[in-house]
């Protein structure tokens, strides 16, 4: 198994507000990718972080292999959310992935 993690800092021009619908709209998009992506076991988009934290929202997800992962980060449905919802409004971006 490996863990995909990604940590996402919005954009500061975005007004709370609009923090708030793009983080659900994010969410809402990449968990709706769920039983969509060969070889993906689990997604899920962290959006209410505490205020002592430095990022905005956090993707955990769980592929069953490397191989796996790879070919989610190609998947149409995958890169549709990616440059739609996610990328325009994103400043900083950090991933880690792992073996479980």
């Amino acid at each position: 198994m490996v863990k995909h993690i990604i940590l996402w800092t919005l954009k500061d021009e975005l007004s709370a507000e609009e923090k708030e619908q793009v983080k659900q709209g994010i969410k809402e998009g990449l968990e709706g990718l769920a039983g969509k992506i060969p070889g993906m076991v689990d997604i899920k988009v962290n959006i209410n972080g505490l205020a002592s934290s430095n990022a905005d929202l956090m993707l955990d997800s769980t592929f069953e292999n490397e191989d796996a992962l790879k070919g989610y980060a190609v998947h149409p449905d995958h890169v549709a959310v990616a440059d739609g919802k996610v990328r325009p409004y994103t400043k900083i971006r950090s991933c880690l992935d792992f073996e479980v």
